[in-house]
């Protein structure tokens, strides 16, 4: 292996060397001149006492521009974000050409171009015009990009008892069995076509991860599972649901199950999805918001005898239907972008683009971080975490309890157990300082379960284990943050978990 890697070296370096070659005097100086440059932009400057300080590149806008974007395309995007910060040329949109008689496409540099090629690549869907409030459109893909990094969401979603899965290609894949309640209506949510004279009492079960029929068209870039109904979100922006939607959860009117996946037509440039399901306080919800921030919520929300004015869907419920049967418009959080949403048990929490968390619905024990309040019908903003000076980038929630994201990595939680194993619920926002010099680039919740992923790769879980889905080797349950050691060496990217398995 050895001999094969130097031969290998000794390849490129010849390559290197023979393009080298074909370079004039003129080239060669330009050439070193501009690795200076770079060099000057990532290293720290010299330690000597010196007025002089180091100058912004001056060679960057005489590359090619197809040069500058292969170079540009090799960086991350944090060490991208530095070179932006430090040269102007690099920060600020390309010029607008004069107006003309005929109009034309705005001229993009390559900055902007390289960001929205990433963009893109994750699934995010940019919209047209600069939101409000966004001066430049390099800051703002480049905003949009390392948040997204933060909070991706993972291309897999679990059930009970079936997982999606979303493949390199895109390709939508399912694999798992109907039910436990033993109904015709659990085998949807494979997106399998079922035979209708089948026996409901025979067992059915697809063992390993399988192309779904009627997406083999489409690429899918995310999935949210709840026990009966699913939605995948597309490349481009569009919504597909499938599964029991009796409850109006599938987003569209006459209920009833899907065995093939349902384009939702009011939703378009959508960029985020998320499902719900908690059958003992009859909740079946579906959230999803758009290019724009703007937050859309159908189905069942919480329908409790204490609080019948209580609502997860961010708007008041009228009461002489029981669900919303398409998606409609959380008008409330109209004046701000939706980045993150999550649901638990009756309630909802949304993070926005200016880093602040909002809670909504029947909290109970805490869960909406508002204090001892536990009902709240239009979206309120967690004063606690505002109060922390920190910025939000993503939100978790499960059965009654919630956690939130910095985009410095730390974390928070609140409600049902506390942030820390107090042996109390924590009605407001608490920072989990079990993880408290380990950075969280992920976290998900479900039920009783939470688990964290590390910037270093690593995942921890705490909650419930009745079905060892915490991954520790027993089913003992586990009240602080604990790193799963028979992932040690593997290095996690993300997670997802449910009240059966993660």
């Amino acid at each position: 292996m050895a001999a094969k890697s130097q031969l290998a070296a000794l390849d490129v370096t010849w390559r290197i060397q023979a393009a080298v070659w074909s370079f004039s005097d003129e080239q060669a100086a330009k050439g070193l001149a501009f690795a200076d440059d770079l060099r000057a932009l990532f290293l720290p400057p010299p330690a000597v006492a010196s007025s002089a300080r180091l100058q912004p590149p001056t060679l960057l806008q005489l590359l090619p521009t197809e040069l500058l974007s292969i170079v540009l395309s090799h960086l991350d995007t944090y060490d991208l974000a530095r070179l932006v910060a430090t040269c102007r040329l690099l920060w600020r949109d390309a010029p607008t050409p004069p107006p003309r008689p005929m109009p034309l496409l705005r001229p993009m540099g390559p900055v902007e171009t390289e960001l929205r090629r990433r963009a893109t690549a994750r699934g995010l869907c940019i919209v047209l015009s600069l939101p409000k409030g966004a001066l430049s459109w390099v800051p703002y893909l480049l905003n949009r990009v390392l948040c997204e990094a933060l909070r991706r969401e993972a291309p897999l979603a679990v059930g009970d008892h079936f997982s999606v899965f979303v493949d390199e290609g895109g390709y939508l894949q399912t694999c798992g069995c109907k039910n436990s309640d033993n109904t015709m209506e659990g085998i949807h949510v494979l997106g399998h076509a079922v035979d209708p004279d089948a026996n409901p009492d025979d067992e059915r079960a697809i063992g390993l991860p399988t192309l779904v029929p009627s997406m083999q068209d489409r690429r899918i870039v995310s999935v949210a599972a709840s026990q009966w109904h699913c939605l995948a979100l597309s490349c481009e922006g569009e919504v597909y649901s499938w599964g029991n939607g009796d409850f109006g959860s599938l987003g569209y009117f006459g209920g009833g199950a899907r065995e093939v996946l349902n384009w939702i037509e009011l939703l378009s440039c959508v960029e985020s999805i998320v499902v719900g399901f908690f059958v003992v306080d009859l909740f079946f919800m579906s959230v999803a918001f758009d290019a724009d921030g703007i937050l859309f919520t159908w189905g069942q929300a919480t329908d409790d005898e204490d609080e019948p004015d209580s609502s997860s869907l961010g708007y008041a419920r009228d009461s002489q239907t029981e669900s919303q049967l398409t998606p409609k418009w959380v008008e409330a959080l109209s004046e701000d972008s939706v980045v993150g949403v999550a649901l638990g048990c009756g309630f909802t929490l949304a993070v926005t683009d200016a880093g602040a968390v909002f809670s909504f619905g029947y909290g109970k024990r805490g869960a909406l971080g508002h204090g001892l309040l536990e009902a709240e019908v239009l979206p309120r903003r967690i004063e606690a975490l505002t109060l922390t000076g920190r910025r939000f980038v993503a939100v978790a929630a499960g059965a009654s309890h919630a956690l939130a994201l910095t985009e410095e990595g730390e974390l928070y939680g609140w409600g049902m157990g506390g942030a820390n194993s107090h042996g109390w619920d924590e009605p407001t926002p608490q920072r989990v300082t079990a993880l408290i010099g380990q950075p969280v680039k992920h976290v998900d919740a479900c039920d009783c379960i939470s688990c964290a992923v590390t910037e270093k790769g690593e995942i921890y879980t705490w909650g419930n284990s009745e079905f060892g889905q915490l991954g520790h080797g027993d089913d003992s349950a586990q009240h602080t943050p604990k790193r799963v050691e028979g992932l040690d060496g593997v290095k996690v990217a993300t997670a997802v978990v449910c009240c059966t398995h993660t």
